[in-house]
């Protein structure tokens, strides 16, 4: 393999939490994979409708929620679309797919000077392709890496030739089973290209009960060597979120700064508020993964007021057997008997006078 082509997803993490053969790729200077915060990714995709001045906003926006990259698409019509692509209406909108790229698509100035401004707030700028034209297009702008969108997770001429560039690539699997997955893998593996997989519903938006979260791991039984990752078009946070646990280290969530905006995308678009949220408690999960359950030397403080100690409840004599009448449990928990042990101490005889509300000792028994 050429020295210039990226490390492979296999090989070992450099992450002192992390283990030989646990797939990772590289984004820019941004490592993912299992034992590395997820990566939120906020799509702009075709929110800004061809206008600068919003896909800047939203830029900006995505920036102060904390967010570390964007996402935009890539269209090039004349070679993405055949002329009958002006009588296809999506699912979600009211006019053809031809009449809303023809109305969002980017020149290349255009999208070049957009990639410059997102690198200057310290983005790491993504774009899909959707066609040879258009990676041939982000390949000459000197992109970090590939985002494949699922329409052409089975487009597999597209997918190889994308490939054939040797940049890491995250590709959407919505509308594919396994088997059509596999193809598209077979091609990223033989490239020798970092790849992630991301889980999709690609209905808009996606009922929680077609979500199906459980989809990720059936992709992390068949494709180990992927890197996993969450495309989500249910509205909303929790499910992005809900990934997390199941392996997902990226996550992508259609972004627009104002939910007023008009696109077939907006609607179940996030927005900064719930970005900022995203990314906050994207890594508050992920701090919050692994362990055993064990009492942390940390909770030592709140073990002495919290558990309760072996207390007498009465006055008693010298000789005098313990009963649950003189004897009880009380906190806080730092007395040299713990209540758990109360059992061994009735039925005992007190080896001194001993007062009412002390905690016992067990020299105070014989």
């Amino acid at each position: 393999m050429p020295s210039s082509l990226p490390t492979p997803a296999t090989t070992p993490t450099s992450d002192p939490r992390g283990a030989p053969g646990i797939p990772e790729l590289l984004l820019g200077d941004r490592r993912i994979g299992a034992h590395h915060p997820p990566l939120v990714i906020p799509e702009l995709g075709i929110n800004h409708e061809g206008d600068l001045r919003k896909a800047r906003r939203m830029i900006d926006d995505a920036a102060e929620a904390g967010a570390e990259c964007v996402k935009l698409q890539c269209h090039v019509l004349e070679d993405e679309m055949t002329a009958e692509a002006r009588e296809v209406i999506p699912g979600n909108a009211d006019e053809s797919i031809w009449e809303i790229m023809r109305r969002a698509a980017l020149s290349e100035v255009e999208e070049r000077s957009l990639m410059e401004y997102a690198q200057e707030r310290g983005l790491l700028f993504l774009s899909t392709p959707f066609s040879r034209a258009a990676a041939d297009r982000l390949e000459a702008m000197g992109v970090s890496a590939f985002k494949i969108g699922s329409g052409e997770c089975n487009n597999t001429p597209l997918i190889d030739h994308i490939a054939s560039f040797g940049k890491p690539i995250l590709l959407s699997t919505g509308m594919n089973d396994l088997r059509s997955i596999a193809a598209a893998v077979e091609i990223l593996e033989r490239r020798e290209v970092p790849y992630g997989l991301l889980h999709c519903t690609s209905i808009y938006p996606t009922p929680y009960p077609q979500v199906r979260l459980g989809a990720l791991e059936s992709l992390a039984r068949a494709f180990p060597r992927a890197v996993l990752g969450s495309s989500d078009h249910s509205l909303g946070i929790y499910t992005a979120l809900a990934a997390i646990p199941l392996g997902a280290r990226v996550l992508e969530k259609h972004f627009t700064s104002d939910s007023s905006w008009s696109g077939p995308d907006v609607p179940l678009s996030i927005t900064p508020p719930e970005l900022r949220e995203l990314v906050r408690g994207a890594r508050a999960i992920f701090e919050s993964l692994g362990g055993e359950k064990e009492i942390l030397e940390a909770e030592q403080p709140t073990i002495d007021f919290a558990y309760a100690s072996v207390v007498t409840i009465a006055p008693i004599a010298e000789g005098e057997l313990l009963s649950e009448a003189s004897c009880w449990v009380k906190r806080p928990g730092n007395g040299e008997i713990r209540a758990a042990e109360l059992s061994s101490v009735l039925g005992r005889r007190a080896r001194r006078d001993l007062p009412a509300g002390a905690q016992l000792r067990w020299s105070d028994l014989r």
